[in-house]
């Protein structure tokens, strides 16, 4: 007899197979979003208290849906890497814990600052936590970045480049690493823009 469960190697390639979704996109949510871009929205910190991403217009911004239990969760590394090197010139990272994918990110805004902190030495704004998923819950955030792109995360660490004005360019997947050429070609492009 067969042995058909999936060994967690094939789950994991499974799983990794499909790392963006196609988003939902209606005419009244196309209605909603049509005048408003990311900068518009106001999120939650961390910690909970309600702030306004109008704080990071003018920057080019990569919004990243983050996991602390996760087998990308060692993007953490070269997301830091990049907000370092390139917040100099108008670039910051937007991190949003979530818990959709497996429930990789069970922690408490405690435990994932902690995790963050004393394992990545994050920097970047990390935001309360998030659903990507679509229906009841879903944040405003991904219904605007679904919306606007076509795209939602299948999995953690689903990246959106947000130009200068809040407008997102694009999704890259979960599987992008923060030192893709062609993610940091278009960072730095829209940099230079």
């Amino acid at each position: 007899m067969v042995n058909r469960l999936l060994t967690p190697l094939a789950l994991t390639a499974l799983v990794l197979s499909s790392c963006t979704r196609d988003a939902t996109i209606t005419p009244e949510l196309e209605a909603k979003w049509s005048e408003t871009g990311v900068y518009n929205l106001e999120v939650e910190t961390l910690e909970g208290t309600p702030v306004s991403l109008s704080d990071y217009a003018g920057k080019v911004s990569l919004v990243v849906n983050v996991a602390s239990k996760c087998g990308l969760t060692p993007q953490y590394e070269g997301l830091q890497a990049l907000h370092d090197e390139l917040s100099p010139m108008g670039f910051t990272v937007l991190a949003f814990p979530c818990n959709d994918f497996g429930g990789q990110e069970p922690g408490t805004p405690a435990e994932i600052s902690s995790f963050c902190t004393d394992n990545y030495d994050v920097s970047f704004p990390i935001f309360s936590k998030v659903q990507t998923k679509e229906g009841e819950g879903q944040s405003e955030l991904y219904s605007l970045l679904g919306t606007k792109t076509g795209d939602l995360p299948g999995w953690n660490f689903g990246k959106y480049l947000i130009s200068h004005d809040g407008t997102p360019l694009g999704f890259y997947s979960p599987r992008t690493s923060p030192s893709d050429p062609e993610l940091r070609a278009a960072i730095e492009a829209e940099i230079n823009r």
